[in-house]
């Protein structure tokens, strides 16, 4: 996937869980940004009649599969969770169709510039050489498992064992062109996410100018 190749400025947003990454995503989209959302393909792709379905139904068993037809999430997650080649096997399935799906996504895209929504961004190893810049959404891990806990009525140490699978806060940050501050409420994001669409706008602009790929 050579998306740094593409005609359009591209942004890779990242976060640990619980950053506030969905957020971020639809204030920038709001602000006339195409989104892609690489964690909303592969639900789609793993949803009743999703694409990978029935090879993850051939690799895995059919009761991996729930009785609407989708992937049974708690059950794969905790056989991945365990089990290293069997998530080598289940990313062998997904990450080729969620590549073909972001690229067809991104060729179709109308906003003023493509922001690709990648939860592992860093993790996943790529990501940071395919896009023009790496958007970091930042905040207090204590506040990640705060947020957590109440949105998804995990307990503690499921969130923590979640975000021991993840990239550091320091690895993140390592890796990012540009960062917001999300420890706050939703009006401390307004100013930080005005100032940094002015931004990607220049450089959308000074791309379609010159060609740059790495700004």
């Amino acid at each position: 996937m050579h998306i740094q190749n593409a005609p359009y400025f591209s942004v890779g947003l990242t976060g640990g869980i619980g950053c506030g990454k969905s957020t971020v995503a639809d204030l920038f989209a709001a602000r006339g940004a195409s989104i892609v959302d690489t964690d909303q393909i592969a639900h789609s792709l793993t949803a009743p009649n999703g694409a990978a379905m029935p090879a993850l139904v051939a690799q895995f068993g059919p009761d991996f599969a729930d009785a609407r037809g989708a992937l049974d999430r708690n059950k794969m997650r905790k056989l991945v969770f365990s089990d290293a080649a069997a998530k080598a096997k289940l990313e062998a399935i997904l990450h080729p169709r969620i590549r073909q799906a972001t690229l067809a996504a991104a060729a179709e895209a109308k906003g003023s510039y493509v922001i690709f929504a990648v939860p592992l961004l860093v993790e996943s190893g790529g990501w940071v050489e395919r896009v023009n810049r790496v958007l970091v959404i930042d905040c207090l891990e204590s506040l990640q498992v705060a947020r957590v806990m109440a949105r998804n009525g995990l307990s503690e140490e499921q969130v923590k064992a979640i975000m021991a699978t993840q990239a550091t806060r320091a690895m993140r940050l390592a890796a990012a062109d540009d960062v917001i501050d999300n420890n706050g409420d939703l009006a401390a994001l307004e100013p930080q996410i005005a100032q940094l669409h002015d931004l990607y706008l220049a450089f959308s602009k000074r791309m379609a100018g010159n060609g740059s790929q790495r700004l």
